[in-house]
């Protein structure tokens, strides 16, 4: 499978080369498990100033309040509830959060260490007979370097038109939230996806994304002073709905 590399200062500029990379250079491939083909190849996304404005692409499947809660369920758990009663097996959150503890420790022991590793592949339940949801995200490792936090993350898989772009933006909160802690400023953000893909039946999607890149039609928001706002204005509906599975459940 073909190796690229694309590099941008803000998230939407390294990930909207990435959408072209693939629609340009991606190769056909059959994805039997799901009955259709996708356009694949291994794709590394390196982000130098993760907060830098506009951190957020029209270019992705959902809004501020979709965005918000995908936020919500990777840095507080506010979907975990759905393990206990047996509808999930884990979430993303579920097996990042035991871990946060240690690299925390780590760094504060060792700033320098090359240790802070986070493991979300479970590999008894990811490899286990008939289970249809191993995990996308394999790891995150973290340094500090020059007295900033950087983040390297790992996936197996990624869809590139509806995950890719929420999953790094959540990840980048999650760095945030840790430098924070840590009193440390952020550094680069690294996505690997080593099936970085789109299905057939989203080539449309990818391909009106693309054209729409390559036009210099405007592509992106600002978080500060104007998504953040939006997002944090959904937060009560988000609460709401959260509520209401938990009472239906």
């Amino acid at each position: 499978m073909k190796e690229y590399l694309v590099q941008g200062a803000s998230l939407p500029e390294a990930y909207h080369k990435a959408l072209v990379v693939l629609e340009r250079y991606g190769e056909y491939a059959p994805c039997a498990d799901y009955g259709t083909s996708q356009k694949e190849l291994s794709m590394t996304m390196y982000v130098s100033e993760p907060l830098r404005e506009p951190m957020i692409s029209k270019l992705f499947i959902g809004g501020a309040r979709e965005l918000e809660q995908y936020r919500q369920e990777i840095l507080d758990g506010i979907l975990d509830f759905e393990i206990e009663r047996g509808n999930w097996a884990y979430t993303y959150h579920s097996r990042m959060a035991e871990q946060l503890p240690f690299i925390e420790r780590e760094l504060r022991r060792n700033p320098s260490s090359r240790r802070a590793v986070i493991d979300v592949r479970d590999w008894r339940h990811d490899t286990a007979e008939g289970n249809e949801n191993p995990a996308c995200l394999q790891h995150l490792q973290y340094f500090i370097r020059n007295g900033r936090l950087d983040c390297k993350v790992l996936f197996r898989s990624n869809d590139a038109c509806k995950a890719s772009f929420m999953n790094a933006f959540a990840l980048i909160m999650l760095q945030k939230r840790l430098a924070d802690r840590l009193g440390v400023e952020m550094g680069g953000y690294c996505h690997r996806a080593n099936s970085f893909h789109c299905y057939e039946r989203d080539f449309p999607l990818l391909g009106g994304y693309v054209r729409r890149i390559e036009s210099g039609a405007d592509s992106t928001y600002d978080y500060e002073g104007d998504w953040k706002e939006i997002m944090e204005e959904a937060q009560a509906e988000i609460a709401q709905a959260v509520e209401k599975l938990k009472n239906n459940g």
